[in-house]
């Protein structure tokens, strides 16, 4: 079979397959508690889930325009005034299956062959592999747990050629939870005023799964706004994963470009969806809010439980649902004659010898790190992490 050579040189994220090994050992009897997926278990709040019973009554099932329904895109641009000081027309608004599709889309509409993409690590696992398939080249720079994980204004300017094209982060950050202040997003923009041929994707889907105050929006600095590609969604604070709704906004040119792509691949996301997507950008934000209290009281359980273990060195998150611990004290010690020489090895050995499903720091751009993600119960959280104790006990 003659694969075309893009199938080679990108990877299957990890977070789906560590996913897939957790559901594998279940499936054989296993009791496998799953740390693996950025995936809230809260249920939909009701009143989103009768805005799209309401839609197939309504019998709202044809195809809307690629961009979105205009009920939708103006719902975005109320969001983005009320809650991100953001101005935008509907026309600067691109509704998405999903915020991935909507990096995926900027990426295509404004990256070609060979243009550097910027990367701060750790990041999430798509958008080196994004830039990757669309042929260009990610380049990487790395912030340590010190910084708590956050770059600085002069490890960008460093980072920046000739060929850069695109910056692209996540703040709050998937994985580590890293949240950027708006004096650390201006010191940022003061080197992105010096270089106006660079696009900056602003990544803010956990924006609402915040535990610091106030979210802060890259696109608020009117010095860069037209070169800020704005993304978010439904998934994590409206805990709507499966419904598959992201949104952009943008410079209208970006945009249009962006629906011309998307006409030519999946066209608009699904009908019923976008009706319930109204429903909640406009309604009640109580669910979502209580949502968060239990993320931050679970983020509290987690960081004591990590206290316990020797040597685990781990970062205070200011919002999403992540831990990212550093746990490169353990590489080199052995269990029954096998040796965990990295992070990948020790996601493995503690999926198999503790039941816990975790990612690899590896696929973050942070091999000595792994990914905890603690969207599970409170009890689900202490079990996992007292296996996992046990587990670590005797390595030697």
């Amino acid at each position: 079979m003659s694969l075309a050579l893009r199938v080679d040189y990108i990877n299957e994220p990890q977070t789906i397959a560590m996913a897939k090994l957790g559901r594998e050992l279940s499936a054989q009897g296993f009791d496998v508690i799953s740390l693996s997926l950025g995936e809230p278990d809260f249920t939909t709040p009701q009143h989103i889930k009768d805005a799209a019973k309401d839609a197939i009554e309504n019998n709202f099932s044809y195809y809307t325009p690629v961009a979105g329904i205009p009920e939708l895109r103006e719902a975005i641009v109320k969001k983005f005034k009320r809650d991100n000081n953001l101005h935008f027309t509907p026309e600067q608004i691109l509704v998405s299956t999903g915020a991935k599709h909507c990096i995926m889309n900027a990426m295509m509409a404004l990256v070609n062959s060979g243009d550097e993409v910027i990367i701060p690590t750790p990041y999430w696992v798509s958008y080196s592999e994004m830039a990757k398939l669309i042929e260009g080249v990610p380049v990487f720079i790395h912030a340590t747990i010190e910084q708590q994980y956050k770059i600085n204004a002069q490890q960008l300017e460093a980072a920046i050629s000739p060929k850069s094209k695109m910056f692209i982060f996540s703040s709050p950050c998937n994985p580590t939870g890293s949240v950027y202040s708006k004096e650390e997003l201006a010191a940022l923009v003061s080197v992105f005023e010096k270089h106006p041929n660079i696009y900056i994707i602003s990544d803010e889907i956990y924006e609402f799964i915040n535990f610091v105050g106030t979210h802060e929006s890259i696109g608020c600095f009117d010095s860069i706004k037209d070169r800020v590609i704005t993304i978010n969604g439904l998934s994590k604070g409206y805990a709507m994963t499966g419904w598959r709704l992201g949104y952009m906004a943008a410079h209208p040119s970006i945009t249009k470009a962006c629906e011309k792509i998307q006409s030519q691949f999946t066209s608009a996301t699904s009908s019923i969806t976008q009706k319930a997507a109204v429903a909640a950008l406009n309604g009640d934000m109580k669910p979502s809010e209580e949502m968060v209290k239990a993320f931050k009281r679970r983020r509290d359980l987690i960081l004591n439980e990590v206290k316990q273990i020797p040597n685990w060195v781990c970062n205070n998150p200011e919002g999403a649902f992540y831990l990212f611990p550093d746990v490169s004290y353990y590489f080199g010690k052995s269990f029954n004659g096998k040796t965990i020489n990295t992070a990948t090895d020790l996601c493995m050995y503690l999926l198999h010898n503790a039941h816990v499903s975790m990612v690899t720091g590896e696929a973050f751009g942070a091999p000595k790190c792994i990914r905890i993600s603690y969207a599970t119960s409170d009890d689900k959280i202490v079990e996992a992490m007292h296996r996992i104790k046990k587990a670590l006990d005797v390595l030697t």
